[in-house]
């Protein structure tokens, strides 16, 4: 039987697991080429990719036509394809241009839609982010994915932050109200440079995380309806300091994003 517990977002039920411990996955399924740029590998068309790099509060911003294809955007510091695995590897330092309301650089991908307008959607129907990936090395810890606050209000809180940390423990933030406040549950343990995957889902006010097949469920509470939302993924380093060389890297294997 499922176990029930009560956690900040309320979580509804918790697949029963011997622990938290969750085992390495295979390598994604689809091949990946080492030879062309991130978007020959993965459907970039409906990511902005924002970068440690511009002016104070003024990241630069990759559009997603830039990213798009063999030949799309590369960083060879920041944003790049690994030429032995072919997986889509995304850098943020902890020394780097940050957006206004953050003290922390990343190389993380916002979500837009196909006709090139920021995606902004409802809590009603069916979202889903899913990934494959490993982080090979973090200074402390690592925003991986979200989904975010969007119009209808004033917050900019994400309602979901997932996070993988220098011990191998993966964590998820959940936001107690569009006020503030983080609840963080533990969710997963996978060891540094091991791949695993996580899906994020969103269904009407209900929120689904599953790790490597380890599902956990969360009641999103009302104070979030009137706002719409969007998701991020990425490497959205969680420390700061004047280093540009420590930072939190992550590979990705597989990224998808569906809506229905």
């Amino acid at each position: 039987m499922p176990r029930k517990r009560t956690v900040g977002l309320i979580a509804v039920a918790v697949a029963a697991t011997a622990g938290l411990m969750v085992s390495q996955i295979g390598p994604a399924s689809a091949a990946l080429s080492p030879t062309v740029a991130p978007g020959g590998n993965f459907n970039l068309g409906v990511w902005a990719l924002q970068l440690p790099t511009g002016s104070p509060g003024s990241p630069t911003t990759i559009q997603p036509a830039q990213l798009r294809g063999a030949s799309g955007y590369v960083n060879p510091a920041y944003f790049f394809t690994d030429k032995t695995d072919g997986s889509m590897t995304m850098f943020a330092p902890e020394k780097g241009v940050t957006t206004p309301n953050s003290s922390f650089a990343r190389t993380e991908f916002r979500e837009m839609n196909a006709n090139g307008s920021a995606a902004n959607w409802t809590l009603a129907g069916n979202h889903t982010l899913s990934a494959t990936l490993r982080i090979v090395f973090v200074t402390h810890h690592v925003a991986v994915g979200q989904v975010h606050l969007g119009t209808g209000g004033t917050s900019t809180k994400p309602l979901l932050e997932l996070y993988y940390h220098a011990n191998g423990d993966i964590r998820l933030g959940t936001e107690n109200s569009p006020a503030g406040g983080q609840t963080s549950h533990l969710v997963g343990h996978v060891a540094m440079g091991q791949q695993w995957s996580y899906v994020m889902n969103v269904t009407g006010n209900t929120a689904n995380l599953t790790i490597n097949g380890s599902r956990t469920s969360y009641s999103i509470p009302s104070s979030f309806n009137p706002y719409r939302q969007y998701f991020k993924a990425g490497s959205y380093n969680q420390s700061s300091s004047s280093s540009t060389t420590n930072g939190a890297k992550v590979k990705f294997y597989a990224l998808n994003v569906s809506h229905s």
